[in-house]
């Protein structure tokens, strides 16, 4: 095999930069026994991240060697920092999607900001400007009824992922669901809101939509209100054995009754399970929906 791109894989580390590791989607089915039953691999790691009523499941090897994996050789500085920020890009991604799912639920809008000619701002920091004083007079609105504090999160774009200009807007979700009032507030341009609308993943679309064009040269994607609560992160490594894992990879087609015992009160929607062309073992990614009545089914997958 390879050399791993980054230092990761052993007992000590958590591999936070799986994604980049784990890339392979398809292999011979003799390939991916051989890669599974590696007895170097002790132990599964499973993290389990809770979101409003999404949970994400990430199962991935824990190695007994405690050396560190290094760097194919003539690897240059410069496309390990490409890799290391194309890495950061992606988690900031999947914060943003949590922290929607999160905080915000269907009684909940989304509000999409643009600016007129007399108002276009020079800037982001202006733009930024503009859409904190628009939430502070929803906040001073709320206070007056006394509905609350207002929660929000939003971002600006001005420029696409290519770093194409585009002309100013901002996409804001907030717990203010009076659609009018947060349209009338708005004097720098048009205002256009609609209610949130979950489906089986939560608001994740959504909020990959929101996140997918933004500057290249942005240090901060997303801007949220303080008091967002955080997706719940648990870390367990004696809940899923490697025979466990194995039987996972290889037999996808049962992996909705696995999971739905392993979790109760939520229904598997998708698995990803993916293999490393650098190291052993198979990294699983599962996404499950809370539901508020279980019913007990057997149902097949088209794997």
């Amino acid at each position: 095999m390879k050399s791993a791109p980054f230092n990761a894989l052993n007992n000590r580390i958590d591999i936070e930069d799986y994604e980049e590791i784990f890339t392979v989607d398809e292999d011979t089915i003799e390939d991916r026994i051989e890669n599974l039953r590696d007895k170097q691999i002790v132990k599964c790691r499973r993290k389990t991240i809770k979101s409003g009523n999404i949970l994400e499941c990430e199962i991935y090897p824990i190695r007994s060697d405690t050396g560190k994996w290094k760097r194919g050789k003539g690897k240059k500085k410069q496309e390990s920092r490409t890799a290391q920020k194309n890495l950061n890009d992606k988690n900031a991604i999947k914060h943003f999607v949590r922290l929607v799912n999160a905080n915000f639920t269907k009684k909940d809008i989304t509000v999409h900001l643009t600016f007129d000619n007399a108002n276009l701002p020079k800037s982001y920091e202006q733009a930024k400007n503009y859409v904190n004083n628009y939430l502070r007079r929803i906040k001073r609105y709320m206070k007056k009824l006394g509905l609350g504090d207002l929660k929000y999160i939003y971002v600006i774009e001005f420029s696409d992922a290519e770093g194409k200009k585009v002309r100013i807007h901002s996409h804001i979700i907030m717990n203010f669901n009076d659609r009018k009032v947060a349209e009338e507030l708005w004097s720098k341009g048009f205002a256009n809101s609609k209610q949130l609308q979950p489906n089986n993943s939560g608001l994740t679309a959504l909020a990959k939509y929101m996140v997918k064009q933004q500057r290249k040269d942005s240090t901060k994607r997303y801007t949220p209100s303080r008091n967002l609560k955080q997706p719940k992160i648990t870390v367990a490594d004696s809940k899923v054995t490697r025979k466990r894992a194995e039987r996972i990879a290889l037999e996808q087609n049962t992996a909705h009754e696995i999971f739905e015992k392993m979790y109760p009160g939520y229904q598997f929607n998708e698995i990803k399970v993916k293999y490393s062309p650098f190291v052993s073992g198979v990294y699983i990614y599962v996404e499950m929906m809370r539901i508020d009545n279980p019913v007990q089914t057997k149902r097949r997958l088209n794997v």
